[in-house]
């Protein structure tokens, strides 16, 4: 499963969305965390349809969407997502 977390320099909110990324991880060691900067990462963000920062998306092992969130998700959303993954 991959939680890929889109975000950008100066985005405020991507710090919060990152510390409850790194919790999910620590809290589910299948999980793989990626993350990519809208700036550098363009051709992935359109290609995912990232129109906002943060957003995450978590993907289950076949590489399908199981879960969008646009803004800061909380840490109970990222755990459902991380389950319905498996």
């Amino acid at each position: 499963m991959e939680l890929i977390f889109f975000s950008s320099a100066f985005c405020e909110p991507c710090m919060q969305t990152r510390a409850v990324l790194a919790e999910a991880a620590r809290l589910v060691p299948l999980a793989t965390v990626r993350e990519l900067d809208v700036a550098r990462d363009v051709a992935e963000a359109e290609a995912e349809g990232i129109r906002t920062t943060p957003t995450v998306i978590v993907k289950n092992a076949a590489g399908t969407e199981v879960f969008r969130a646009v803004g800061v998700p909380t840490l109970a959303q990222v755990l459902v997502a991380a389950a319905k993954a498996l």
